[in-house]
């Protein structure tokens, strides 16, 4: 999701982008999409999605969507945080290329990202990202300006402190599992107010429940910030290059994550409620890695003159308007306010919203394919620079 700050700095990033990034961030956002259809979907929104955060597996459709849910769960979340990392990195070299003091107006840029993420969460939907990433970049910025060795003692401090953290609430969920079964009377307040209700009474829910709606984004600031360094390490180290040594990396990650990967989906499958926190941010890093590495060698493989690789590269570089644009066409579909699909399609299971998915998809790389034909820039990114380039 990068911004530039000047028209000189943007003809810059055009004219060194490179193809791999533009790509893995399309892929983020797409599958970002892929783990929150699924709260667009529950005729209780995010409500029915907290009283009930794992399915019964008891027929083939419920295991379709298991399956599809774990394989999207926490990893593309990670793929994203990362990336965003890559970005402040970036950033920050062609800071440092013109001359100009860092962080700087950088932090300009990050108020402006949590200005739009605040926006995000009262006015689209409850587990918006911007607003944690914003922060997370503040500190990170100040962060990259240390020694390699500094800046790998940070990430250890802050995974290690993450990794605490979610060990003291998987703890108190094996003591205290949650409920096998929903409570009937809050799935029915989901209902009347994400299958029934006003776009207005939605963004009041989150007004009044912003401590709990928000809580999750305060909760993984360490992993943020150890996912940030991370990708800002990998992009150093040259991961994400066409060289021989970008491949070396790349097989290493590519072995890293074939293991993490069947790992995490047997936590996710068979490890019930009081493994929700290991299977969304413990083993996702590792498979967000293997993600990386599969997607560089699609992109090598198909690179020359592929319309799928130049659709998903055009949302990767319009990655917050698309990022926005799928929230908002998500809650147009599904909420009462809107066309209502959610309380439509939950008779027919998952695979009414597999299909619908697919079709967002689509949706998404056309749209950005035929606006960058003839814009530079997203219409979020365009404001975004707008309002950058204001003081």
């Amino acid at each position: 999701m990068e911004v530039a700050g000047t028209t000189t700095a943007s003809r810059e990033v055009r004219s060194t982008r490179n193809a791999l990034l533009d790509v893995a961030r399309g892929v983020a956002i797409l599958g970002t999409l892929a783990t929150n259809i699924w709260i667009f979907a529950n005729p209780a929104g995010i409500i029915g999605l907290l009283e009930q955060p794992v399915l019964p597996l008891d027929d083939a459709a419920s295991w379709a969507e298991a399956v599809f849910r774990s394989l999207a769960n926490g990893k593309f979340l990670a793929l994203l945080t990362i990336l965003f990392g890559v970005g402040i990195e970036i950033q920050r070299r062609s800071a440092e290329r013109r001359g100009q003091r860092w962080p700087g107006r950088y932090l300009w840029r990050a108020a402006i990202l949590l200005l739009d993420g605040i926006l995000h969460y009262l006015l689209v939907v409850e587990f918006d990202i911007l607003m944690g990433y914003a922060v997370t970049s503040m500190i990170v910025a100040y962060l990259v300006l240390t020694s390699d060795t500094a800046q790998r003692r940070w990430m250890i401090t802050a995974g290690t402190v993450h990794v605490l953290l979610v060990s003291l609430v998987t703890v108190a969920l094996l003591a205290d599992p949650l409920p096998t079964a929903p409570d009937p009377a809050v799935l029915a307040e989901g209902v009347r107010l994400f299958a029934d209700g006003t776009w207005w009474e939605q963004v009041q829910f989150r007004v009044e429940h912003a401590g709990m709606l928000r809580a999750e984004a305060i909760f993984v600031i360490p992993y943020s910030v150890m996912l940030f360094l991370a990708g800002a390490k990998l992009y150093r180290a040259g991961a994400f290059d066409a060289s021989s040594r970008g491949r070396q990396l790349r097989t290493r990650m590519l072995i890293i994550g074939s293991v993490a990967l069947p790992a995490n989906m047997a936590v996710g499958l068979a490890g019930g409620s009081s493994l929700l926190m290991v299977d969304r941010y413990i083993l996702p890093p590792l498979v967000a890695l293997f993600y990386i590495a599969l997607t560089a060698i699609v992109v090598d493989r198909l690179r020359a003159g592929s319309p799928l690789i130049a659709g998903v590269s055009n949302v990767g570089r319009m990655a917050l308007s698309c990022y926005i644009g799928q929230n908002i066409v998500g809650s147009i579909l599904f909420y009462g306010w809107g066309f209502g699909l959610a309380a439509t399609l939950e008779p027919h299971g998952p695979w009414p919203v597999f299909a619908i998915y697919l079709a967002l998809c689509a949706a998404l790389i056309v749209f950005s394919t035929v606006w960058l034909r003839f814009f530079q820039q997203g219409p979020f990114e365009a404001a975004w620079r707008y309002v950058y380039e204001l003081p």
